[in-house]
Order: C-alpha cells, then sequence, then structure tokens
C-alpha cells in the first residue's frame, strides 16, 4: 500500500522556489512583477503572454486555452502529461522530500 502524499507540504515547499522550478521546466519566460510569462510547450503557442504562472501562489492559466489550476504539482501534471500523484512525486523528488514507496 502507498503512504499518503502530502500534497500540501510538497506544493508548499515548491512554491518557497517557484521561480528556480519554472527556469527549469520553462525555459525562456519573463518576470512581469508576480507572474511568469512563457510560451505554453502543450501547445503551438507563438507569443508569450497568454500563459502565466503567478509567482506568490502558483496558480496558472493559459487564456488562449482555458487551461488552469493552482498550485505546482498541478502546473507539472499538465506539463508533463502526468497524474496528480504522479506529479507530486515527481515535484516531491526535485525538492527532495520523501513521500515513500509507490
Amino acid at each position: 500500500m502507498s503512504k499518503h502524499i502530502d500534497f500540501a507540504t510538497i506544493d508548499k515547499a515548491a512554491l518557497a522556489v517557484l521561480p528556480t522550478i519554472l527556469l527549469r521546466w520553462l525555459a525562456g519566460g519573463k518576470r512581469r512583477g508576480k507572474e511568469y510569462i512563457v510560451r505554453n510547450p502543450t501547445r503551438a503557442d507563438r507569443t508569450p503572454g497568454s500563459f502565466s504562472i503567478n509567482l506568490s501562489n502558483g496558480k496558472w492559466a493559459d487564456f488562449a486555452s482555458g487551461d488552469r489550476g493552482a498550485g505546482v504539482i498541478s502546473l507539472a501534471a499538465y506539463l508533463f502529461g502526468l497524474r496528480q500523484s504522479e506529479a507530486a512525486r515527481m515535484v516531491a523528488a526535485t525538492l527532495g522530500i520523501s513521500v515513500g514507496p509507490k
């Protein structure tokens, strides 16, 4: 049986280093105030501006497609085509947080 994944703890830890994570996952973006603006790599996005991540709270949205979510785990799931639990494990591993076996 798998260990309970503490999504809130992982998301909170990831939010503390979100700018660094975004540089790794979404290179080429720009900070605009509290937002990180970048092209959406999941679609043929030719111009940055419609896809943004709030650096304060982790909410993200693609205003062209309507896709949106809240938190770093949600963003990872969206970007990498993962289930939430898989995304949580990936983010936790990036941060060096142990969540136990699958």
